[in-house]
């Protein structure tokens, strides 16, 4: 027997923001809310195929780069379109390090955090 990623949280200053940013990107909704939190999913809620977001509310600083990041896949255009739309609704383009010959574009989400917006068109769930 395995295990599969139900969750990922992610911890930053404004849950709210953020989940209004990532909702966007995926197309999910807000599933639950708690004093500190929102956790944000597919419609079909959580335990299907996709994992859930949570933003957990810290007023802590972020030090560094993450450790972990979020690729996603355009669905329903190609990736100079999606990108397009990413940079409408508040992502930003980061830097990294990467040499402009990559196949995927880094962008952070309004809190400075990395995620890549990769080539290849997938299914929409």
């Amino acid at each position: 027997m395995a295990c599969r990623i139900s969750e990922l949280v992610l911890q930053c200053r404004d849950p709210e923001a953020l989940a209004r940013f990532w909702c966007e990107v995926l197309d999910f909704v807000e599933l639950d809310r708690e004093e500190d939190g929102i956790e944000i999913g597919p419609r079909e809620g959580f335990g299907g195929p996709q994992p859930t977001i949570i933003l957990s509310r810290s007023d802590e600083p972020r030090t560094g780069n993450l450790r972990l990041h979020i690729d996603v896949n355009p669905t329903d255009r190609d990736q100079a379109a999606e990108l397009e739309r990413l940079l409408s609704i508040g992502a930003r383009p980061a830097d990294v390090g990467q040499t402009g010959q990559e196949p995927w574009h880094v962008l952070v989400d309004p809190e400075g955090n990395e995620f890549c917006l990769l080539r290849a068109r997938l299914n929409p769930l």
